[in-house]
Parts: C-alpha cells; sequence; structure tokens
C-alpha cells in the first residue's frame, strides 16, 4: 500500500502540484526510511547488473566460445540502453506517474535477467542485456520521488545514499560476482539479480505513492524521445569508433554526421512541441547546460583515472608498479568505492546546509587537486594510492551527490523528470570519452604515455570545474 502521512490519508494521484492542490504528502520518520530502502533495493538491482558482471566476461565468452570483442558487446549495449531508457523513461513518468515508471523499468529488467539466464547463445545474452540496461533509469526516478516526497532536511542525505550505491557496494560486489561465476557458472549472477528485482517491485508497489502528476500536463514527446535516442546512438558508437578506427576514419565521420543531424532534428523538433522532453529554452539556460557539461567533462577526467589509466599503471610490471589484478584492485579501487559509500551520505547533509552549488564546486575543485597529485607524483605508488583513495571522499562523495542534488534542483518546473534524467545518461558518454581520449596515450605502457594521459585528465577536469562555475543556483540558494 501508499505511505501514509502522519496526519492525513494516504497520498493520491491528486496531491500532486496543480489541480488546486499544495503538492505530494511528505513523509518522515519510519516511512522515510521505508520509501529509501525501498528506491536503495532498486538501485541496487540495476547496479549490481553492472559491477558483478564485469568480472564475468571471460566465462562467458568461454561458454559461447566468442571471442572477447563479441563478449564486450555484453557490457556495452547494456550501457546504450541506459543511455536512451534514462532520459525517455524519466520525462515519460512526468505522465504516467514515478511509481508506474519504476514497475515498468524493472519488469523489463526482470524479462531481460531471465532471458540472459536461459540464453543459448550470445546474441540473445545480449539482447537480455540491452532489456536490463533499461534499468538505468532508477536513478533519476530515485532522485526525483526523493525530492517530491521528503522534507527538504532529508532530500540531501537521501541523495547522498543512493548516489553511493552507484559506485556499488564498497567495491565487494565485483568480487563475489566473479566468485559467483567460478563456482555457480555467470548464470548465478543473474539469478541473483532477479531474486533481488522481485523484491525491489513488492516494496515498490507496497510503499512508493501512486498516482499521475498534474505538474506535467499534455503527452508525452516521442518524436523528441525518438530524436535524442538517434542521436546518444550516434554519439555513443563515434566515441567508441574514433577510439578503435580513428577520429577521422570514415566510420568515425559518418557518425559523427548522424550525430550533428540528428541533434539539429531534435533541436527543431522541441521547438515545434508543446510539452517538449526538454524546451530549447531550457537547454540554452544556466540550468541546464552546465550541469550536463560539468557532468560529462568531471566523468571523462576522473573516471579515466580510476578505471583505466590507474589500472593499466598499476599491473604493468616494466613501467609502472607491477602489481597482480587482485591486488590492484584491492588497493586503488576498493578503497575510493568504500569511502564514498559513508561520504555521499555526509556530502548530501552537507549540501543541505552549505548550499548544492557549494558543494559540487569543493567536490570539483578537490578532484582536480587529485588528479594532479597522480599526475605529479604518477610513478609514486603510495602517492598515487592516497590521491585515489581521496577521490572516494572528494568524487564518489561530494561531486557525485551534489551534481545529483543539482540536476533534481534545477530541472525545470513543467518537467521535473527532464534533467535529472538527460544527466544520468552524461555518466555513461562522459565515461566512454574519458577512456577513449586517454586510450592512446596510457595504452603504450610508457612512463611517459601514462604521465601524458593523467595530465589529459587533469585538463579536462579543470575545464569541468570552469564550467561548473556558469551552473545556477537553485531558488532561494546563495552562491
Amino acid at each position: 500500500m501508499n505511505i501514509p502521512n502522519t496526519a492525513t490519508a494516504p497520498p493520491t494521484g491528486d496531491q500532486y502540484l496543480g489541480g488546486g492542490n499544495p503538492g505530494p504528502v511528505k513523509v518522515e520518520g519510519r516511512r522515510a526510511a521505508l520509501l529509501i530502502s525501498t528506491l536503495v533495493l532498486a538501485v541496487l538491482a540495476f547496479q549490481l547488473n553492472a559491477s558483478m558482471i564485469t568480472p564475468a566476461l571471460p566465462r562467458i565468452g568461454s561458454f559461447f566460445g566468442e571471442t572477447p570483442e563479441a563478449v564486450a558487446q555484453v557490457q556495452s549495449m547494456f550501457f546504450l540502453a541506459g543511455a536512451i531508457a534514462g532520459p525517455v523513461i524519466g520525462r515519460w513518468s512526468d505522465f504516467i506517474g514515478r511509481r508506474t515508471a519504476l514497475l515498468l523499468v524493472l519488469g523489463i529488467m526482470a524479462a531481460g535477467t531471465v532471458l540472459c539466464i536461459f540464453a543459448p547463445s550470445l546474441p540473445l545474452l545480449v539482447a537480455g542485456r540491452f532489456m536490463q540496461g533499461v534499468s538505468s533509469a532508477i536513478f533519476a526516478l530515485s532522485y526525483i520521488i526523493l525530492n517530491e516526497y521528503l522534507p527538504a532536511r532529508l532530500f540531501g542525505t537521501s541523495i547522498g545514499i543512493i548516489a553511493a550505491i552507484n559506485g556499488g557496494i564498497g567495491g565487494v560486489d565485483g568480487y563475489f560476482g566473479g566468485l559467483m561465476a567460478e563456482t555457480l557458472g555467470f548464470q548465478s549472477i543473474f539469478v541473483a539479480i532477479l531474486a533481488l528485482a522481485a523484491i525491489a517491485v513488492v516494496c515498490v508497489i507496497k510503499v512508493v505513492p501512486g498516482g499521475k502528476s498534474a505538474v506535467a500536463p499534455g503527452r508525452m514527446d516521442w518524436w523528441g524521445a525518438g530524436s535524442l535516442s538517434v542521436f546518444l546512438v550516434f554519439i555513443t558508437y563515434f566515441v567508441s569508433t574514433g577510439s578503435s578506427a580513428g577520429w577521422t576514419s570514415p566510420a568515425a565521420l559518418g557518425l559523427l554526421a548522424g550525430g550533428v543531424v540528428s541533434f539539429a532534428g531534435f533541436w527543431l523538433i522541441e521547438k515545434k512541441r508543446s510539452t517538449p522532453l526538454v524546451a530549447v529554452h531550457h537547454l540554452r539556460s544556466r540550468q541546464v547546460w552546465p550541469v550536463i557539461a560539468t557532468t560529462v567533462l568531471t566523468l571523462a577526467g576522473i573516471f579515466a583515472i580510476i578505471n583505466f589509466t590507474v589500472v593499466l599503471l598499476s599491473q604493468d610490471k616494466a613501467n609502472g608498479f607491477g602489481l597482480s589484478a587482485s591486488v590492484a584492485a584491492l588497493l586503488f579501487l576498493t578503497p575510493a568505492a568504500l569511502i564514498g559509500v559513508f561520504a555521499a551520505p555526509l556530502a548530501g547533509w552537507i549540501a543541505d546546509r552549505r548550499g548544492w552549488i557549494k558543494t559540487v564546486r569543493v567536490g570539483t575543485a578537490t578532484s582536480l587537486a587529485c588528479a594532479i597529485v597522480a599526475a605529479v607524483f604518477a610513478h609514486n605508488e603510495v602517492a598515487v594510492l592516497i590521491a585515489i583513495a581521496a577521490l572516494g571522499v572528494f568524487y564518489n562523495g561530494l561531486f557525485l551527490t551534489a551534481i545529483n542534488g543539482l540536476s533534481v534542483l534545477l530541472s525545470p518546473k513543467e518537467a521535473p523528470a527532464a534533467l535529472p534524467s538527460i544527466n544520468g545518461a552524461s555518466f555513461g558518454i562522459g565515461a566512454s570519452l574519458g577512456v577513449v581520449v586517454v586510450a592512446p596515450f596510457a595504452g603504450l605502457g610508457t612512463s611517459a604515455g601514462y604521465s601524458t594521459a593523467l595530465w589529459i585528465s587533469v585538463a579536462i577536469t579543470a575545464l569541468a570545474f570552469v564550467v561548473s562555475l556558469f551552473i545556477a543556483a537553485p531558488q532561494g540558494e546563495k552562491i
């Protein structure tokens, strides 16, 4: 059943802004804890799909007798689906309701998981992974629900709790994914995820308020959604093709041209729609474009350091630290993820009291400082270890929490899901872009190559900080 308010009847579809009602009924105490816990379960269903499968990829390749290049689609299609589904389903939830949208994505994910369990071939497994990737929209939906149903004093901490899950379960989920794949087969991972998704569905039905929002009158802009999806597909493949075939190759240039044309089409469509996916004047405003640009650039700079350059550097026996894969992950990946689990809720609490703009700028600036330390002392194992661990506080904690909170607070009032959904898609684009930009240098396996890759990440993160200075403050917040 729905969450009741302590002094009123349970919330209904009419209790949104508009229609003469003051807005959604706020919940506190045990009911707020139940709501947050339910959304954590839903988010975990997505996150474990992303993190637990990675170490199982070699097993999947052996099972189907496929090459590593073919198996890579297991992850690439998953994240591509997320980039497309986030903006579309997030905005659609303005019309069909948050609970309905949550149940929709969980249902699609569950169907895809069943397909993955019984897939007799790699192409069918990849199709199932694409369906699972739709659940990426859960993050944006969760942020919006928290903003609508929790008092302002709880919003920041709750955002931090959800953001903390974005880094996995303290870095141990990947370890258990590999262990399950080795002992029980990779299908066991999908069975566990399916069970978690089923529990999440039951909790969403019982806990998350239902009803449709009167904040967004009109109908869903499917033409805008379609053209934006095409643009995201073109950009995603342009980034991957440019890194492998060359940025000036015919294939890369063709994909870039397709991206330009599709975005132009999206822009023209949005100018003519009465209820656009995102109004053009909002795309030009300081409420929208600086948030998206800051997300893309910061992810491009920092993600590439943590998840690519330092990974190669730490395992390079000739010009790096010469660690085994497991020890490297334990030293350079787990600490930042584990620290982020505790830092993110604290960051949200700080943002609520000190300001979301200040928090995102401090997070970006301190992440930049960590990147500089890693670049200056690239061949000092202890210095790099400390810099990466500190990113658990400043990047996983301050930045990710604050930028997600700002995307909710700055989203257009007539389209409350628009900005958090598009910003969610920007995470994948930024992460992919950062890796492919530094890959030609870090991939050389030389001391100079690692240093160059790290300094490129520093430059990108510095640009992210400059762009963050253009973000408009939420209503009532002083800079």
